[in-house]
């Protein structure tokens, strides 16, 4: 209400215009200052390169290329120039103000700014207060003394002016802007305001108020406005119009007086004529609806025979039908669960509980037919909600129930043994049978085992339902089985593959042979010391096993190199695990392995490779696998060395723990190696065994 007001509409519009003017010519303002701060910026920049260039031309031509990080140093003393860097094609300093930058590369973004530009001066920034210029040194003839002649540029000098101080400026001058701005239209939508309540809205509201008292039969009222010529005369139109209106309603009151009465002795006559017209049609109603109400009962009658019969018989379908959907209902939830996992042990334990929970049956268990030596293997015998038997392998013979149903590729209701003498009352497993149900699991025409639930809780018999059910239950759990027996040899075919190929490094050097295996062991008695997840200690054996596959990568002639290795040798072999985690991409399931071995050389102070990676985002498995790495890397011989005794090895990992190493996972490898069990010497006995044989540290 108060929105639609008239002198709100009319102010809210004069404001908008206002402010909308106002903001155009603000933001026009804006812009100009920024261009002139840019232009400003490109200015003091091309002056600055200028001036540079110069002296480094100066002192290339009296061979003192030297001075270039000095000359640099002594112009970033102003206070407006944040960095100055001069960097080759591919983004590397060459020289810097700053000498701790010399040798580092710009950021990726950076450095492909420089790649896709062509044009000799450009800028590029990344903050809204630093102005960031970029221009290439031509390879004038003070140059060639170092560069070939052929080279149209030798490298690029990078700028970065401070904007900061202008910025602050023209900030400062915008917020007056915007502050001089408000008051303004303050200043004016009040005036309006003000000018609207006087002129316009208080007459109004006095024509309202005559109004209100016309509507309450006052036809007395007069209207008194003299603010303005236009209100005065709207006043007098609306005295007469009130004046007019009197009158007629005087006249029309007498006619209507007159009307009602002559209404009134017609209504009254019609009325009664009515009344006895409406009375003989509702008589003839009420003896049809007799005649009607008498056939209706005796059909009722009929009808209530008719329902109690089809209520008995819905009674009973509803029942039948309740147990269907519940059936059903499981079948959905065991069917989700079951394709949920693709471990094979998880997805075996997750099988045999769910239905021995559904069927409410006392024991369950799988069993795996091995075909080639015909021999069951029993899987995860559940009784009570435990793992009685974990794995056990019984023969085929006549008696066995599940021997019956592999052979007849048939499920089997047992109701009641004593009626089966054929088969065995005790089974091969130590329990008793009483009541069973054995349903084969065949995917593809193949029978690769059977489901098999033993005696109710609650000693009753199992029934056809419950085997049709768990046979509903065995053809979804037999494609689950058989694709988790697909994917973990698929794994395990992956891993033998990866294994070989360390194995092959391994045996074409007679230092590093045994190192994955003795690594491998160290990792693992340290992830049990750790109680580490079974699933974790899994990641960090496969971690061990495959750490140093990068090695394959690296040239041989630089792993087997003698002597003191030069810097870009130590690069190369700084790739190794960028290159192990490259080789082992394609396999998803190796995600944590593949992480773990490319973290396997960082350091516990952040300052390892190939990434720098802090402690708080490295491994624990790899921090694990450091450890071991660098312990057996001491204690073996290397071409450029002879291996440190165990005692060495340990003062080096207690020395750089808190550094390098992860000090609690080096503690509790002391302690291990302090406890004389873990070593063995280590005596060749093939090319591809290493024989443990038993030593004290």
């Amino acid at each position: 209400m108060f929105f639609n007001s008239l002198k709100i509409k009319i102010v809210g519009m004069v404001a908008i215009i206002i402010i909308a003017i106002i903001s155009i010519v603000s933001v026009s303002n804006l812009r100009h200052q920024k261009k002139m701060l840019e232009d400003v910026a490109e200015q003091s920049s091309v002056i600055l390169v200028e001036s540079i260039v110069t002296s480094i031309y100066s002192s290339m031509k009296s061979g003192h290329s030297n001075e270039i990080d000095g000359i640099l140093a002594d112009i970033k003393t102003h206070n407006y120039i944040k960095a100055l860097r001069i960097v080759d094609h591919s983004g590397k300093i060459l020289h810097s103000a700053n000498q701790n930058e010399i040798g580092q590369r710009l950021t990726a973004e950076e450095c492909k700014a420089l790649a896709t530009q062509t044009v000799d001066r450009f800028y590029f920034s990344r903050k809204s207060d630093v102005f960031d210029s970029y221009s290439r040194i031509v390879n004038s003839p003070q140059c060639q003394g170092c560069h070939a002649a052929t080279q149209a540029t030798i490298a690029i000098l990078e700028t970065e002016l401070s904007l900061q101080s202008l910025t602050s400026h023209i900030r400062k001058g915008q917020i007056d802007t915007i502050v001089s701005s408000t008051l303004i239209i303050v200043l004016i939508v009040s005036a309006l305001f003000i000018f609207l309540v006087a002129y316009v809205d208080r007459p109004i509201r006095q024509l309202i108020q005559s109004m209100h008292s016309i509507e309450q039969g006052d036809f007395d009222v007069t209207a008194n406005i003299n603010s303005t010529i236009e209100m005065k005369r709207l006043s007098q139109h609306f005295n007469m119009m009130t004046a007019k209106l009197k009158e007629l309603m005087s006249t029309t009151i007498l006619h209507e007086r007159e009307l009602a009465r002559a209404q009134e002795k017609l209504a009254h006559h019609h009325e009664t004529h009515l009344m006895n017209l409406r009375l003989e049609e509702q008589l003839k109603e009420i003896e049809n609806l007799n005649v009607s109400l008498e056939e209706r009962i005796e059909e009722v009658e009929q009808a209530n025979y008719t329902i109690t019969d089809l209520a008995s018989e819905i009674e009973q379908k509803n029942i039948s039908l309740n147990r269907a959907v519940d059936r059903l209902s499981s079948i959905y939830k065991i069917g989700l669960a079951i394709n949920s996992t693709i471990d094979i042990d998880r997805l075996f334990n997750l099988i045999v509980r769910t239905i021995s929970t559904t069927l409410k049956a006392n024991i369950g268990y799988i069993i795996l037919y091995d075909k080639q030596n015909r021999t069951m293997n029993v899987s995860n015998l559940i009784g009570n909600g435990k793992v009685l038997i974990p794995k056990k392998t019984i023969p085929m013979k006549d008696s066995s129930v599940s021997a019956w149903v592999i052979r007849n590729r048939q499920p089997l209701l047992i109701e009641d043994i004593n009626q089966t003498p054929q088969f065995d009352r005790f089974s091969d497993l130590g329990y008793e049978r009483k009541s069973l149900i054995c349903v084969p699991l065949i995917v593809k025409d193949e029978i690769i085992g059977t489901i098999s639930v033993v005696n109710k809780i609650d000693d009753s018999q199992f029934d056809a339902g419950e085997l049709e059910m768990l046979t509903t239950i065995a053809a979804q759990s037999a494609i689950a089985i058989k694709n988790a027996t697909l994917y973990e040899e698929q794994q395990q075919t992956y891993l033998n593959t990866i294994q070989a190929l360390v194995s092959a490094i391994e045996a074409s050097d007679s230092y590093t042979k045994g190192h994955s295996e003795r690594v491998t062991r160290y990792s693992i008695e340290i992830g049990l010391r750790m109680n580490l997840p079974q699933d974790r200690l899994q990641v960090l054996e496969r971690a061990a096993i495959l750490h140093d596959i990068g090695k394959i990568g690296i040239d041989l002639s630089l792993l087997h190199k003698q002597g003191k290795l030069t810097p870009s040798d130590i690069r190369e072999l700084h790739m190794h695990p960028a290159i192990g985690m490259k080789i082992l991409e394609p396999i998803e399931f190796l995600l944590d392995v593949r992480t773990c071995i490319g973290q396997h050389h960082e350091r516990y102070d952040g300052m390892g490779y190939p990434n720098r990676i802090k402690k708080e985002e490295q491994l624990i498995e790899s921090r694990i696998l450091s450890v071991a790495d660098s312990f057996d890397a001491m204690t073996s011989d290397r071409p450029y060395r002879k291996a440190l005794t165990i005692e060495t090895a340990v003062k080096e990992l207690r020395d750089n723990a808190g550094t390098q190493f992860d000090p609690e996972i080096v503690q509790i490898f002391v302690e291990i190696i302090e406890e004389g069990t873990l070593f063995r010497s280590r005596v060749a006995t093939s090319v591809d065994n290493l024989a443990l044989v038993a030593v004290q540290p």
